[in-house]
């Protein structure tokens, strides 16, 4: 096992335990007398509640209560919030879509929770759901999101006229104007970034208990941050003191977002076991998480280019329409204006960019923050405006990045939308990609495809990422009695491999082993608070808490050592896990130390403990960039997509463990190749029912559609932490949507084909090229 050490692609702690079956996940809890919950959901897009009857269903066997909308607003539960106030660019604050648990009188979209049943087991209270008696009078509905703005179309919410819910804009309308009134050249482009289904491995769940002695509530649920659910679900809804309310986030099966957020279900079970005075336990099925877990992206973007007479980018404007689905989700007017927009200027020196957004509601499944949260969408464009901006001015693409790049001299720079880069150097990372791939034996490859009947093309994407969330971070060390460092971490793991990271970082700072290091996380009664795992902040915030911690217990350490050593706390020497005395040889080790302070302490003695707990603020956010390259083959006949060719060039400052950073990279990617060329979330637009509402409508990428991912690391160190690292998590599924789509515009576009929406399917890229 690795000892102190940093930057090795050290195996990780977690696996083994996870392997063998030892996880405990969400639905493995079962507590003494636990029952089940089932939720009832609408089958229409949108209706009017006209009856409601649970008379026949609280008569069936096993079943303890049945809940409706009605109930629970009696009973003073508010409704499940949306935690951005967003403004307009007038000034006016976003339309509001209140949410109640439960629908009262209108469901909004097909999948909205409509009455909660609890029985003694699962079967029983999914019987009971059929006993329950609605009825609907059916209202139209809408679920495109091209045209539901548009005039005639049906309104979703009295408060947002034309189903739109936000206008809202950012950056310098003024000068952009001006910038593209002067430009030689402006291309122009619209894509869409089509809705995901998160899918997550391990599906939501929840478990909920009340202590009727203390009035407190405990939720254990699979999230992506305790705190931030303890406080929407105490203050928002359940409407008693944050600290009546624990949460407790087990092992978690992959979230990508869509598990940061408070659901109606974790509502429903918290409010059932104070009512029914035992356990409440609730697990989706796959079906029915397709219709109630948030989804992803559902942008459709236009772009403008404005280049000089040299191809120099002058200025960048752009519209977008982004689905915020029938409920205005926690975080979801945040992620395309907020949080997209801040890397349209990506690596190129603009002069001047104006973004326009416009939030727009549809009959259909709540959209939120997904794996890059918005800066995928906004590198999408991006990427493709520039190869479209290459293909009209007849420049080399390659050529025309160059020469807007940002050069390494020029920082610490500030992008056309404000954004301050702190360090890259992004025409050295491109160069590496182009060589890793050889791109200039690139013809000889399509040639070689175009014998066999295959048209092969090459795609490059360089992005940008721009990490965020919670300000502050916390972390707790404690030296427990069966010899463990319990290191409390406020951030979440969802498969990312935090534990064996954090142990890493604290290894090299307590000079302790990773083997003799415990990573506790996910209960929010172990620290004030956490700012939870989102936008790839997790490392350098939470690294930066354990540093400032580890020094805290350090601190003590001088101090404990200089009573057991006799000698000044000023002489106290620390390396490698060991105090000395400075000047001899005499001195404990760490672990030695903490275990005789903890002896005193329980012999009565005056003391002090090693242990430690400190905030760290987290002052500035990291930018991950690099360069993907894919290369794509297509077989006219069908219209199939094979990718026999992926490379990654990546800059995620200094990697802590290369071969975590290298996984991560990975899964991202292949899941920006299933948005590219597979994964198409379809509604029916006269009923508003979700087609695609399974795994056999609905195309998650497989082994066999993926290539052999190759991922080289540059590391150019951030200068605004200490550690020097960049975020890596979602970066893979940032670059890979415009490599992908680059590429395959490149092998079509001989034919004709100028450009092809995501998902390009066999069906679509067929269609492109006989409509070409």
């Amino acid at each position: 096992m690795a000892k102190f050490g940093l930057s090795q692609s050290l195996r990780r702690v977690e696996d083994p335990r996870l392997l063998l079956g030892q996880g405990r996940y969400t639905d493995d809890i079962a507590f003494p007398g636990q029952v089940h919950g089932h939720v009832l959901r609408s089958p229409h897009a949108h209706a009017a509640i006209t009856s409601l009857d649970v008379t026949e269903a609280r008569a069936m066997p096993g079943v303890l209560a049945v809940y409706t909308g009605a109930d629970l607003q009696a009973a003073g539960v508010g409704d499940v919030p949306c935690a951005v106030p967003l403004k307009s660019s007038d000034g006016k604050p976003r339309a509001d879509t209140p949410h109640p648990v439960l629908a009262v009188d209108r469901v909004r979209h097909v999948g909205d929770p409509v009455a909660f049943i609890v029985a003694e087991t699962q079967q029983q209270a999914r019987d009971a759901a059929e006993a329950v008696m609605v009825d609907y009078d059916i209202l139209p509905s809408v679920t495109d999101l091209a045209t539901a703005h548009e005039a005639g179309q049906p309104r979703i919410w009295d408060a947002a006229p034309n189903n739109t819910c936000f206008d809202w804009e950012a950056g310098d309308k003024t000068k952009a104007e001006e910038m593209f009134a002067k430009a030689a050249h402006v291309t122009r482009l619209t894509v869409v970034n089509n809705r995901i289904v998160v899918s997550s491995m391990e599906g939501r769940a929840c478990a909920a208990s009340y202590d009727t002695t203390s009035g407190a509530f405990t939720l254990h649920a699979g999230t992506q941050g305790s705190w931030l659910v303890k406080g929407l679900l105490a203050s928002n809804v359940l409407k008693v003191d944050p600290e009546k309310v624990r949460v407790v986030t087990p092992d978690v099966g992959g979230g990508f977002g869509m598990k940061i957020f408070l659901y109606a279900e974790y509502a429903l079970c918290a409010y059932a076991a104070r009512d029914i005075g035992r356990p409440v336990k609730w697990t989706s099925e796959r079906t029915e998480a397709f219709l109630s877990d948030t989804h992803g992206r559902d942008n459709v973007t236009t772009g403008e280019l404005a280049l000089d007479k040299d191809g120099k980018f002058l200025a960048l404007r752009t519209l977008n329409h982004a689905n915020m689905g029938a409920y205005l989700s926690t975080f979801a007017p945040f992620i395309p204006t907020g949080a997209g927009t801040k890397v349209l200027a990506s690596v190129y020196d603009f002069q001047a960019i104006h973004a326009r957004v416009l939030g727009i509601l549809t009959n259909t499944v709540p959209v939120d923050a997904y794996r890059g949260a918005g800066r995928p969408e906004s590198n999408y464009l991006v990427e493709r405006l520039i190869d479209q901006a290459a293909r009209d001015l007849g420049i080399d693409r390659i050529e025309l990045r160059r020469r807007n790049m940002v050069a390494q001299s020029r920082m610490p720079y500030t992008s056309a939308i404000g954004q301050r880069y702190d360090s890259g150097d992004f025409p050295r990372v491109m160069d590496a990609a182009l060589e890793k791939i050889d791109w200039a034996g690139f013809p000889a490859r399509k040639a070689e495809a175009a014998s066999r009947g295959k048209k092969r093309g090459i795609g490059l994407a360089y992005y940008l990422e721009a990490t965020g969330g919670s300000p502050t971070e916390n972390a707790k060390v404690v030296f427990a009695e069966d010899g463990m460092v319990d290191v409390y971490v406020g951030t979440q793991s969802t498969g990312q491999g935090h534990e064996t990271a954090y142990a890493m970082l604290t290894s090299h700072e307590l000079g302790i082993p990773v083997e003799k290091i415990r990573v506790k996380q996910g209960d929010s009664e172990t620290l004030p608070s956490g700012g939870g795992t989102g936008g790839a902040r997790s490392l350098y915030s939470e690294g930066q808490a354990i540093l400032v911690t580890t020094a805290s217990v350090i601190e003590k350490g001088k101090e404990a050592a200089s009573q057991l050593l006799e000698a000044a706390k000023v002489d106290i020497e620390f390396s490698r896990g060991r105090f000395t005395v400075a000047g001899t040889d005499r001195g404990m080790d760490i672990l030695d130390i903490a275990a005789k302070q903890r002896a005193r302490i329980a012999a009565g003695e005056d003391t002090i403990l090693l242990d430690a707990l400190e905030t760290a603020n987290i002052d500035s956010h990291t930018f991950p960039n690099g360069c993907h390259v894919a290369e794509v083959e297509v077989d006219p006949e069908t219209g199939q997509v094979t990718i026999p060719r992926y490379i990654v060039v990546d800059d995620v400052g200094h990697a802590l463990n290369p071969l975590i950073v290298r996984g991560q990279v990975h899964g991202g990617v292949v899941q920006g190749i299933g948005q590219a060329v597979l994964e198409r979330t379809a509604y029916d637009p006269s009923s508003g029912q979700l087609l695609s509402a399974s795994f056999m409508d609905y195309a998650l990428p497989r082994a066999e559609d993926v290539p052999e991912i190759e991922v080289e690391l540059i590391s150019v160190p951030c200068e605004t932490n200490p550690l020097g690292v960049k975020g890596a998590g979602e970066a893979g599924a940032v670059g890979s949507p415009p490599a992908v789509v680059n590429a395959l515009v490149d092998a079509l576009s001989a034919d004709g084909v100028q450009t092809i929406d995501m998902p390009a399917t066999p069906e679509a890229v067929w269609k492109a090229l006989h409509a070409a």
